[in-house]
């Protein structure tokens, strides 16, 4: 298999200040993990993205006063998110590292894309800066297809929920959005009961998982709703908000994933679209270890392609009263 690697020297000058968990080490720990995956390894840096690919999710207001930010030496954005001098050439590049995979795999470069470029994107807004995130890029990715007319699926398993990219199709047909993250936590949504609006009702699936929850109920979840909700939707592409925090040695979440759970939910999913038409965006994850090794766990699940179940039930504890319900809202709009 060949994965493309889409990175670029500007995410290490995203200076985010001594202490802070998104920090530059992040990048080579993912690129440590692509190459140590036992695959062939295309490499390719994104251009910068252009104004007009902003423009596709976010006010051109915000991306000007962005920029100008950064421009006058920068600072805190919010109480999570900092930008500095070189933040926005970084943030250029990751926004635009979407566009170009999908170029490249249109090309037959790769049969799937994995992008390890900071900022992380999920949490940025239209007009404002979130949870370590200045442009929301999976999401300006997934407007590029839609607006080509293709069908999109965004599978998110960052342990915080992507609100923006939620908000940004929350009522939108031609794009399914599925997250499993922890909750209560930052930021604070991503409810069972958040399933879309309008036409686009059943096209938000979401699973709040209580702190705690282990890797037994993560695959059960795919099992039971994940694959047979994105099969019966049938996307054009595949788009992964390929978050490593919920890993157990994460510092800054509670929930117990090994590296070995992201290869199965990675191997349930692989074929859901055919080679060449899925994207993985890195977007948390802040165990130098843990990036390293379930990036490689990740791309090996991929290779191999589906897998068995390996469990029949969400494990026990707290986790199970939340699979039942999930898997009853989500039966209202989908054959489970």
């Amino acid at each position: 298999m060949r994965v493309l690697l889409v990175t670029h020297p500007a995410s290490m000058d995203h200076d985010t200040g001594v202490g802070h968990p998104e920090r530059p080490a992040r990048v080579p720990a993912v690129i440590e993990g692509v190459r140590s995956a036992g695959v062939e390894v295309v490499d390719i840096e994104p251009a910068a993205a252009t104004p007009e690919i902003l423009r596709l999710v976010h006010e051109p207001a915000y991306v000007a006063a962005v920029e100008r930010f950064c421009a006058s030496g920068g600072g805190a954005l919010d109480s999570d998110t900092v930008a500095r001098p070189g933040s926005w050439r970084a943030a250029l590049h990751s926004a635009g590292a979407g566009p170009a995979a999908v170029e490249a795999l249109r090309r037959g470069d790769a049969e799937v894309a994995f992008i390890a470029t900071r900022p992380p994107g999920h949490h940025a807004m239209p007009a404002r800066a979130m949870g370590f995130c200045l442009f929301n890029n999976i999401a300006i990715t997934a407007q590029l297809l839609v607006n080509q007319g293709q069908r999109v699926a965004i599978v998110d398993w960052d342990v915080h929920h992507g609100n923006s990219t939620q908000d940004v199709f929350y009522d939108d047909p031609s794009v399914l959005y599925i997250s499993m993250h922890e909750f209560p936590a930052y930021p604070g949504t991503g409810w069972l009961h958040e399933v879309g609006g309008g036409r686009a009702a059943g096209l938000t699936v979401n699973f709040p998982w209580p702190t705690g929850t282990g890797g037994a109920a993560y695959r059960w979840g795919f099992d039971v709703v994940v694959l047979p909700v994105l099969e019966q939707f049938a996307p054009d592409w595949l788009l992964v908000s390929a978050g490593y925090d919920a890993h157990r040695a994460d510092p800054l979440a509670g929930i117990e994933l090994e590296a070995d759970d992201y290869r199965f939910m990675a191997g349930r999913i692989a074929r859901v679209v055919p080679d060449g038409r899925a994207v993985l965006f890195l977007e948390g994850g802040y165990d130098l270890a843990a990036l390293r090794t379930s990036t490689t766990a990740t791309l090996q699940g991929w290779e191999a392609g589906p897998v068995e179940p390996t469990v029949d039930d969400p494990g026990g504890g707290p986790a199970v009263e939340i699979a039942g319900r999930v898997a009853a809202e989500t039966s209202h709009h989908w054959e489970l």
